[in-house]
């Protein structure tokens, strides 16, 4: 990793540092519910279901056949809804064997990584959960479908109608379908996708260069050796995507304590590892220890300081997420470039691709601020973490990238030619990691030229 250097000293200004915190999305339990794939394609199926079992005993209570639906007799209907099922259920299989294997080829083309930004598509959702839903619809209409033609019988008129309009409504949705996978799979869809991902969290993450507690130096803060100290441990494996700020600064002025995160967004933490650190509290000891399964046997102290908070404060999951890590999609456009630059693809246009993706994201980062790890409310600091920091997001989005790119010119120019555009807009502190990473690219170039010039010619016999 790059040397950076500090920002420069600034005069200390005395206000609060909580306003300065991200605003991010955070995850509630309701979009937790809605996140997998199968859930939206089931909610199409439930409500399918519900409305064929409850039009026909409402089309029951009508004396007379409705107008401009189907007037076909019980044969009819039977054979009308048979081939819908039939044809549904055929075309179902059809999406979902081409969703498994736009999912392998993205996964073995670009990367792994890039799958979560796939399924979780509301078209792909929706096509298979409209398949599903008109199958499921068109057998349950077709138990109440009574008697034979040309008998005394029952058609639910409506209902048939509704499973005809349900086929179409799948044909334009397979259409739509059809048009968003051959889209999707365009290595210059997938990267300006992430892309704009990445700068829409870098934008609510990073505060602006003239915030006023961006623009002052971190607060020095160490413990007291004799200060009791209460330590929370992780309950659960998994990268940690999500840290409510406010709520732990509150927590912290309400109990006149110091709360510290160990474990920043974006980070693998295991069971047992030190999740948060508390220090100020009254305890009976100078050091506590809760771990998993440990609150029932200190519960007054649980109640007392309602640690349940502190516990919910930090969201931890199997996979990483966007609500508040710029680093994730630098890090899944770093492996598209990757794969590409690997012998078995050998693809160099597609490098130089995501290397113009985040040269947009670098030109955001590079006019804001880091984050700092010690917020302060009147002057007493209440939250210690550790932020992402912006020059580790320009190693990490150029590091990689050029190592893979040895031997190569189109990467490592098209590198120098990202750095010379954003020294006109980058902030002061961030030159020596731009002219550490410019150093290293024309010494790539150079050592890649000689081999280009001096290509042996073909005489002419």
């Amino acid at each position: 990793m790059s040397p950076s250097a500090p920002p420069p000293e600034r005069e200390h200004v005395e206000s609060d540092d909580v306003g300065v915190l991200p605003q991010v999305r955070r995850s509630t339990r309701w979009s937790r519910i809605w996140r997998p794939f199968w859930v939206l394609p089931l909610l199409f199926v439930a409500v399918a279901t519900v409305v064929g079992a409850l039009l026909p005993e409402w089309e029951k209570t009508f004396d007379e056949h409705l107008p401009f639906v189907f007037q076909g007799g019980a044969d009819g209907a039977r054979g009308m809804l048979s081939t819908i099922a039939g044809a549904m259920i055929s075309v179902t299989g059809l999406v979902f064997s081409i969703t498994m294997v736009v999912v392998q080829l993205a996964s073995s083309q670009f990367s792994p990584r890039v799958l979560s930004d796939f399924l979780s598509s509301r078209i792909t959702q929706s096509t298979l959960g409209i398949f599903a839903a008109t199958f499921t619809y068109a057998l349950t209409v077709l138990r109440s479908v009574r008697g034979a033609s040309g008998e005394e019988s029952f058609v639910p008129q409506l209902s048939v109608t509704l499973g005809f309009l349900l086929v179409l409504a799948s044909v334009g949705t397979f259409l739509a379908f059809i048009q968003h996978i051959t889209t999707s799979i365009q290595v210059s869809s997938i990267v300006s996708h992430l892309g704009d991902r990445t700068m829409s969290v870098i934008d609510r993450y990073f505060p602006a260069a003239d915030e006023p507690a961006a623009l002052r130096p971190d607060l020095p803060w160490e413990p007291a050796d004799a200060e009791p100290m209460l330590q929370l441990e992780s309950v659960e494996h998994g990268y940690v995507v999500e840290v409510a700020y406010r709520r732990l600064v509150d927590w912290a002025v309400e109990h006149d304590a110091t709360v510290e995160v160990r474990t920043p967004v974006g980070r693998y933490v295991t069971e047992g590892a030190p999740a948060i650190r508390v220090w100020g509290l009254s305890l009976p000891e100078r050091r506590v220890v809760l771990a998993g399964g440990q609150e029932e046997s200190a519960s007054e102290l649980v109640s007392r300081y309602a640690l349940d908070v502190l516990r919910r404060s930090v969201v931890v999951e199997q996979d990483r997420a966007f609500n508040q890590d710029p680093a994730l999609g630098v890090r899944k456009l770093v492996d598209i470039a990757e794969r590409a630059l690997s012998p078995g693809i050998n693809d160099p246009t597609t490098a130089s691709q995501v290397a113009n993706e985040l040269h947009r994201v670098l030109r955001l980062l590079v006019t804001r601020r880091d984050l700092p790890s010690v917020v302060a409310r009147n002057g007493v600091p209440r939250l210690v973490h550790q932020p992402q920091r912006i020059p580790e997001l320009i190693d990490l989005s150029l590091e990689e990238l050029l190592h893979y790119a040895e031997g190569s010119l189109q990467v490592p120019r098209q590198v120098l030619f990202i750095i010379e555009r954003l020294r006109p807009v980058a902030l002061p502190e961030y030159a020596e990691v731009l002219d550490h990473w410019e150093r290293v690219a024309e010494q790539i170039v150079q050592r890649a030229r000689p081999d280009t010039e001096q290509a042996p010619t073909r005489r002419s016999g």
